[in-house]
């Protein structure tokens, strides 16, 4: 591949800040819990549904306990005694919880409660654990698509008009179904329960309607001799849930960010940064790949002038990624082809921030995201842009490309649009295949020169932020020039501190060597 002269030295310290960031932000939220972990919790040990007013189980349970004083100390464990007690299952448990049949509390035989809460939790484990050979065993009957992967939107608000779409969107040639969510669903502290057809701008994410896409894909996967990755949203109060769900339903992706629910849905960052650990923890477990959304930072901020925001945020998702046990390959960072189009060379500063990451992250499964910002509703142009966009994916070895839609600012895209949106990239992917092997970036050259001058601002922005903290970078607008505070934010009173006592069996089955 060509490369551009990069200052190794440089890229490492501008890591080994980042280490430092996420390390300093874990640490202060490792004494706390929150609603929806636990939640998420109650899930994998089983529990769902909903009660007779179509509130979920999970909070339910966790309101109860919460009631009684007692979910500092891990509702998994309270739970697993109530079974012990009783002779049931957690399903059973809460339940009765919601019929007003059980007031919830601590039982005695602290040590023979956690060992039969662990016992508990390892079949959730193991059922994951098979889910995940069977991905692998997927892939390796049907195969699967050269990189990048074509990744494409589904988003109709009823499930079943999803399928369809993403059914045709398969035999088109994407090989990555996104079913983007309801409006308004990252700010809801509830899971909605079943299959749903009634989304606004997207379909709700529900363990159903994960199960009936993903048995969907499978039948497309074996259909068209390729297996087809789902995605959908990790994100907002119940991402840690929502990882929960596709864990068990086999998705293969999940948009999962460290600092997006912050930024740009205004929850809390204590509850944020506390839920993003957890669910990462179950999506590195699964085998999912993250996406995170620094190309968000693009739609907000000027994509010259904010080109270092981008890498340093990616940095910091990189190494928040590590704590949770996430694997290089499982690192979709998000990037942008976001510069105005007016500006002159402007294709050449984008090859430079495509190439930097690349080289940055060699080893990272990179989301390169179309344009979005700049498209105005001339359609011809706007294929055009695509296109550059398709050659800037191709040359510098991007793995996840979301495809551009030429009626992007218009409408959701019709199926013609998504066929000719996957007609353009497939032609520039295969005349220009293997481009990046033939051409070398000019030393000293002009993308050259611009790559540089981003790692450069990355390596002093990521200093700033180590000296004053993550939170209080938040807070001073330097990402996406969106300012948020540590106190404010939705969320905040789901923020629980743990007991000297606190149990979660799960870090421990699902992290390498546990806490």
């Amino acid at each position: 591949m060509t490369r551009l002269h990069l200052d190794q030295a440089q890229i490492d310290r501008a890591r080994d800040s980042a280490r430092r960031i996420a390390r300093s932000v874990f640490e202060q939220m490792k004494p706390f819990t929150t609603t929806t972990v636990e939640r998420a919790t109650l899930r994998l040990l089983g529990i769902d549904g909903v009660d007779e007013n179509m509130v979920p189980l999970p909070n339910r349970l966790v309101s109860h306990l919460q009631e009684q004083d007692l979910l500092q100390h891990g509702a998994a464990p309270i739970v697993v005694g109530a079974m012990i007690e009783r002779g049931c299952t957690a399903q059973q448990v809460a339940e009765a919880v919601a019929d007003g049949k059980l007031t919830m509390r601590r039982h005695k035989g602290e040590e023979a409660i956690r060992a039969a809460t662990e016992a508990e939790a390892r079949k959730m484990c193991e059922h994951i654990a098979r889910q995940r050979a069977r991905r692998d065993s997927e892939i390796k009957s049907v195969g699967e698509s050269r990189r990048p992967w074509l990744y494409l939107i589904v988003a109709t608000g009823n499930i079943h008009e999803d399928v369809i779409q993403a059914r045709a969107a398969a035999e088109q040639g994407a090989d990555v179904i996104a079913v983007i969510r309801s409006t308004g669903q990252s700010l809801l502290d509830y899971v909605p329960h079943g299959a749903t057809t009634e989304g606004f701008g997207g379909t709700y994410a529900t363990q159903e309607n994960f199960r009936l896409m993903r048995a969907a894909l499978d039948e497309a996967g074996a259909r068209v001799g390729r297996y087809i990755r789902l995605t959908n949203y990790c994100s907002g109060l119940c991402m840690p849930e929502i990882a929960a769900m596709g864990a068990m339903e086999r998705l293969d992706m999940m948009l999962n960010d460290s600092m997006y629910g912050i930024i740009f849905r205004d929850i809390n960052m204590q509850r944020t940064f506390i839920d993003q650990f957890f669910s990462r923890m179950v999506n590195a477990y699964a085998g999912i790949i993250i996406n995170t959304g620094e190309d968000n930072y693009l739609t907000t901020a000027d994509a010259c002038e904010a080109a270092h925001t981008v890498l340093a945020s990616q940095l910091i998702n990189e190494q928040f990624a590590y704590l949770s046990g996430l694997k290089p390959e499982q690192m979709g960072l998000g990037h942008a082809f976001e510069i105005n189009p007016e500006m002159e060379n402007g294709f050449l500063w984008e090859i430079a921030h495509a190439q930097l990451v690349r080289q940055v992250f060699p080893e990272a499964s990179l989301k390169y995201m179309p344009p979005t910002k700049h498209m105005t509703g001339n359609i011809f142009r706007g294929h055009i842009q695509d296109a550059l966009f398709n050659v800037a994916s191709t040359l510098t070895q991007q793995d996840i490309h979301l495809l551009g839609m030429m009626t992007e600012a218009i409408h959701t895209p019709f199926i013609q649009d998504r066929f000719l949106a996957v007609q353009n990239a497939k032609y520039v992917f295969n005349t220009m295949r293997d481009l990046h092997a033939e051409v070398e970036f000019r030393r000293g050259g002009q993308i050259e020169r611009r790559a540089q001058s981003v790692l450069s601002e990355t390596e002093q922005i990521l200093a700033d932020i180590e000296r004053m903290g993550l939170p209080q970078a938040i807070s001073k607008g330097m990402f996406a020039e969106i300012s948020r505070k540590p106190d404010g934010g939705k969320g905040l009173d789901g923020v629980i501190a743990k007991s000297g006592d606190y149990f979660n069996p799960f870090p421990n089955l699902m992290l390498e060597g546990g806490l």
